[in-house]
């Protein structure tokens, strides 16, 4: 145990943020940089080391928390990062968007703020580039098989990474431009800077890994020559299909969904753009979703100088605290003001939208909504409480209903689906078609990076011992486990 009385002598300190008005100037990630490192040796004392630690269950990729806060507390900053390796292949990633569901389940939470566990994460391993800690891991031999990752996701570099090392031959395919995914373009600069991706790929690439962008499985390359090419394949490429929102007048120019909006935001901190092509500069803008994705879109249109900001939710708002049906060490559903919503704006509970009106050249002007209520469990709508807001610019941030069935891929691999519209696979993480392997959002439907980046590890450890006939890879997963999400 790292201190006895830790957790009574320190109260809970979080990172430092920049003030609103700084941090709405530039796209850099919104936290005070170094501020963590004075305070994390003591928050990383209130860990009290538990004889079963809960938060071990709140984290789908096993993460062994108490050993490396115990480090933390001692500074091993070297032996820290090791134990943090040893589960997750990029701390820096997860340690900067995960909503950790292993504080929720931290046993100290029962009674007290939990341990941050989540910054004494980032600290470790934001210390362990600094240091020079995290070099590549190059495998002793080669075991002449080929492995191709559809996917460059947290999921799909996982699985990469884990497979290079075992001594396969991998190439990542990802459609984009740049190799990170949702990472890259789906999560906004000052949430996470893309420097954290790219020193990662060099990693990967320092490793032997191969990576192949601008190439779409399913349209570019035929997904029955991609089979016949390699020895296995990994399809790590999200669940893509955005929950559309079919009123009268979503043809309006204007309303966009959310993973239209926030890559070319994204664009501009690349280089590609001076200016994004959809900017929320001077507009009213509406948000329709009460989710992370929503709150990124609050977030970029701050910066973009919005006129105003709303964003609408259809559930009522969630409490301060734990309700009797979401109990400790459950991950509860809870009020959640993010950095985005410190920063302004406007949050809507219980509403729904009704229809759009645009002017008279077809672009969005209004949204017009209706407060909902749930009755014997149904939704509906309160009369008389119609209302209309102004709305020059709307973003669809209501989540995804399984992966892309448009560019080709499933069909052309024959994957079933399952009844979510999910590529369907056994325990090993393999589907119905020999050595064709699905992880991450698109067998298991939209969630969390942890989830992600855990079932990429598992998904691994089925295609080395499909490849080989067995296999030393960590599986944080077990197939029971796949049917839960957070």
């Amino acid at each position: 145990m790292a201190d006895p009385k830790g957790f009574l002598n320190h109260g809970r300190e979080v990172a430092e943020t920049r003030p609103v008005p700084e941090r709405l100037r530039d796209w850099n990630e919104v936290y005070v940089p170094g501020s963590l490192l004075p305070i994390i040796s003591k928050q990383a004392s209130r860990c009290m080391d538990c004889g079963i630690p809960f938060c071990h269950n709140g984290c789908p990729l096993g993460n062994l928390i108490p050993e490396w806060n115990d480090y933390a507390y001692r500074e091993d900053w070297s032996a820290a990062q090791e134990r943090l390796h040893a589960t997750n292949n990029f701390p820096e990633f997860t340690g900067r968007l995960c909503p950790a569901p292993c504080e929720s389940a931290c046993v100290l939470g029962i009674n007290q703020p939990a341990v941050t566990i989540k910054n004494v994460e980032v600290s470790i391993i934001d210390k362990a580039w600094e240091t020079g800690d995290v070099a590549p891991q190059a495998p002793e031999r080669l075991s002449g098989k080929t492995v191709a990752v559809i996917g460059s996701g947290p999921a799909g570099l996982a699985a990469a990474q884990q497979l290079t090392r075992a001594g396969h031959t991998v190439a990542v395919y990802e459609r984009a431009d740049r190799i990170g995914g949702l990472l890259r373009y789906g999560i906004p600069e000052f949430k996470m800077e893309k420097r954290h991706i790219n020193r990662r790929i060099e990693q990967m690439r320092a490793e032997g890994t191969k990576f192949r962008t601008g190439v779409e499985i399913g349209r570019d390359i035929d997904a029955t020559k991609l089979r016949k090419r390699y020895d296995a394949v990994v399809i790590a490429a999200g669940a893509t299909t955005a929950r559309d929102l079919p009123v009268p007048g979503r043809e309006l120019k204007g309303v966009y969904q959310a993973m239209e909006y926030l890559p070319l935001a994204n664009k501009v901190q690349e280089g590609d753009y001076v200016t994004t092509p959809v900017s929320a500069e001077g507009k009213h803008v509406v948000v329709i979703g009460g989710g992370d994705t929503g709150a990124d879109c609050v977030g970029t249109a701050h910066r973009q100088g919005a006129a105003s900001v709303t964003q609408l939710e259809i559930m009522p708002r969630p409490g301060d605290e734990r309700s009797a049906a979401q109990p400790w060490p459950t991950f509860p559903m809870l009020y959640k003001v993010t950095s985005a919503h410190e920063e302004g704006g406007e949050r809507v509970y219980s509403v729904s939208t009704t229809h759009f009106e645009g002017d008279e050249d077809g672009n969005v002007q209004f949204l017009h909504l209706v407060e909902v209520e749930f009755v014997d469990g149904k939704l509906n709508q309160k009369p008389g409480t119609e209302r209309r807001i102004p709305a020059q610019l709307v973003t669809l941030a209501m989540g995804f209903t399984g992966t892309d069935r448009e560019n080709g891929m499933v069909e052309q691999f024959g994957l079933d689906l399952d009844a979510r519209g999910n590529v369907a696979r056994d325990g090993e993480f393999q589907t119905n078609v020999p050595g064709v392997f699905v992880a991450g959002d698109a067998g298991r439907g939209q969630s969390l990076i942890v989830w992600a980046i855990a079932e990429g590890r598992s998904a691994a450890r089925g295609v080395d011992r499909f490849l080989t006939g067995a296999s030393d890879l960590p599986s944080p997963i077990r197939p029971t486990d796949r049917a839960l999400t957070v």
